[in-house]
Parts: structure tokens; sequence; C-alpha cells
């Protein structure tokens, strides 16, 4: 029998806590309640998206109203040992998680931070392009993941969802050095869906109430979609968010790639999209009711959202040709008007010998050797003045 993906696909239109509260109950109400994924005495890990330190009207990072939301219902079902956690770029996630408000809220909550700073090392024998993994001590010896996403853009993987969100379970350091592992947006791909085998989390919840477009994951523009999406499904999560924006599913890498390793679907006929019938100020358990891709984009997507729709292409054959096209490709350009020459794009290469330097000295923003750049985007993620950006080459643009 052909497996069906569920996607819950609930409006709410602000983070106001008791929309919040009531559209997560409504959504993990369409996947069978949370008391499916969870049992008491499990220690049972919130992942949500803690990218850097940033204010949660910023868009960068999963707001602390849907975290506290996941979070009460996790509650509910019986369980006390709750932890949260990710693995930011360059600083410990409690700063980030205190900036972005999550700290505080898993404080009011109880729920305790997690150790994501030390590394312990994870076999994966059934890995087809990643075999090991050194992952956060917290994430390693969680009996149970949550994954608590974030609607965004990516540069690299051109949306971060529910895939993508993972790799924050990977600690610290061995993150930069698995961009330079798996370079490419496909092979980077691959290794995130064998960290999902690996892992088994068992829900994706997507915040996509406000969502980030342009120049993501860390950089980009705020802007309201008014969507929570549910699934045990990661990539059919991802499939929909897709389509909300007016992006082919079949161009992000780990969509076709987590269908290849069998995290989930792709294909729409094996999506069940359902949402539930809730009229305005109504409390309690209201109907699921079923939903077409096409009634979803009408009522909630957004055709002009900013996103990459370049087609790209990471067949073997074409290696050569990227080669001789190297100078055409996209690549990371440092706005001098808004760069602070912090340095925290060089301390976020993961390149030997750095792809990015103050060649000229700090009185001058740092340069580029583009011969070097893996086109990892680890500094346009991390910036914090949104001084990098990602755009073709002006050479390219004339041949347009």
């Amino acid at each position: 029998m052909e497996q069906i993906s569920r996607v819950a696909v609930i409006p709410c239109p602000s983070y106001e806590q008791e929309l919040v509260d009531q559209a997560v109950r409504d959504g993990l109400a369409c996947l069978g309640g949370v008391g499916q994924y969870v049992n008491s005495g499990e220690q049972i890990l919130l992942k949500p998206n803690l990218l850097k330190k940033a204010e949660p009207e910023l868009a960068v990072t999963t707001h602390p109203a849907v975290f506290a939301a996941v979070a009460k219902c996790v509650k509910a079902a019986g369980c006390d040992e709750i932890f949260y956690g990710d693995s930011p770029g360059l600083q410990p996630f409690e700063e980030a998680a205190r900036v972005s408000g999550i700290r505080q809220a898993a404080e009011a909550l109880g729920v305790m931070p997690g150790d994501f700073h030390e590394g312990v090392f994870y076999p994966w024998p059934e890995g087809r392009t990643a075999r090991e993994f050194i992952l956060c001590r917290g994430a390693a010896e969680a009996d149970g993941i949550i994954n608590v996403c974030k609607m965004k853009t990516h540069a690299l993987e051109r949306v971060t969802g529910a895939v993508k969100n993972l790799y924050g379970c990977v600690q610290g350091k061995h993150k930069s050095a698995g961009h330079v592992r798996y370079p490419s947006a496909a092979h980077f791909a691959s290794m995130l869906c064998d960290l999902h085998r690996a892992l088994k989390p068992r829900l994706h919840i997507m915040d996509g109430i406000t969502a980030m477009e342009g120049n993501g994951p860390g950089s980009g523009i705020p802007v309201h979609m008014g969507v929570l999406l549910f699934s045990t499904d990661p990539v059919a999560l991802d499939t929909v968010f897709c389509r909300l924006i007016h992006l082919d599913p079949a161009l992000v890498p780990t969509n076709f790639c987590g269908q290849q390793y069998g995290i989930g679907n792709m294909e729409e006929k094996k999506i069940e999209l359902v949402t539930v019938k809730r009229e305005k100020g109504e409390t309690g358990d209201c109907p699921i009711v079923p939903l077409t891709m096409e009634e979803a984009v009408s009522r909630w997507g957004k055709a002009d959202f900013d996103a990459d729709r370049n087609p790209r292409s990471e067949r073997a054959e074409w290696k050569l040709l990227r080669r001789v096209m190297k100078p055409f490709q996209q690549r990371p350009f440092i706005r001098a008007d808004l760069c602070v020459r912090c340095g925290i794009c060089v301390d976020s290469c993961p390149v030997e010998g750095k792809a990015v330097s103050f060649q000229k000295g700090r009185s001058q923003p740092p340069v580029y050797d583009y011969s070097k750049c893996i086109r990892c985007y680890c500094c346009q993620e991390m910036c914090p003045k949104k001084a990098i950006e990602v755009r073709t080459p002006r050479i390219a643009r004339l041949f347009r």
C-alpha cells in the first residue's frame, strides 16, 4: 500500500500567545495528538532554529510563542523531562535563545537547556553519504526529537525548513567542517538526509506566521505568511512550504534527496493536506477537513515571495562546464556601506586558509578569494549587519 504523508496547514494571523496555543493544538490534533509521539518518562528534545542572536521580529529564529505552545502540549502529554537546544554558528546557543526570547519562554515552563556544547561521536554505518557525525550530546542522547523549524530562504539549499533545521544537532565547529566535506548543495543535502535517518525526529512543526524571504537564512526580510505547518514527514512539509511560495519543490536539494533516501515524500499525490474548520472566536475541538494543494496555495500562498527559482544542475557530467562557468556563478559579496569590519565572516569561513580575509587590514572590509570559496555561505548566514549578499557577478548579468 502506498505510504501517504499528512501535512496539517493551520492558519494563525499573529504571535498572540492564545492564538498560537490554539493553532498548535489544532495542528497536533490533525496528526492524532502529541501523545502519539511522546511518552511519560522520556527525555524529549525541542529543536528550534537558533541560527544566531536576533530579536524574534526579525524572523531569523523560531518565535518564542510557537516554541512555548509546543512545549505546553508536550508537558500536557505527561512529559516532564523536556529540553531544548541548537548549535549556532559562532555563539553559545543560550545567548541566541535569550535574544530570541526562547530562553525566557523555556524558563517559564520549566524546559531546561540541553547539552549543545559537548560533541559525541555518533557512528551511522547505514549512511549512504555520511557514515558518522559529531553530534551535540543533548541531541545524541535524547529519547525523541520534535523539530520546531522556521520558514526561511537559504542561499545554498534555496529554503531552510524541516530537513535543514536538524543540522543544528551537529556540534559547533563540526558544522563548518561539514560544509567543506560536503561542498555542493546536493552533496550537503544528502548528508542532511542521512542525519535525519540517524536521529529519526518524531515530529516537525514549522513556524510560518512570519517567514523570511530574500537574503536568508539570517539577513533576509520578514514577510507575513500566517500559517503553521505540521507533519511527521519533513520532506512533505518542506514541499508544502515550497508550494506556498511558488517554488518548484524539485529545485530544492533536500526535497529530492529526501525522497531518494526514504525520509519523506515530495510527490504531491502522496501528500494529504488537512486543516481545521474553526469559526472566529470558537474554542474547543473543531472538525478536521481535507484541503487540496491548490486551495492551500490560494488561501495562504505568496507568488511574489523572494526566493531563488533559477535552475541549477548538480549532475556529474556538468562538472567541467561548472568549472569553466565558475566566474559566472552566484557568490557572496560584501556591501562596504554596511560592513563594520567585525570579522565574523572571516571567523565563520570553514575553508583552510580562509576564502575571505582582511587582505587590506581592518581599515577596509574583508576581501574574497573566490578561487578558494566553496559557496557554503556560512559568512552570509552569520553576518550580524546583513552586509553580505549572495548574487550573480556583474559579468554574468551582461549576458542575460
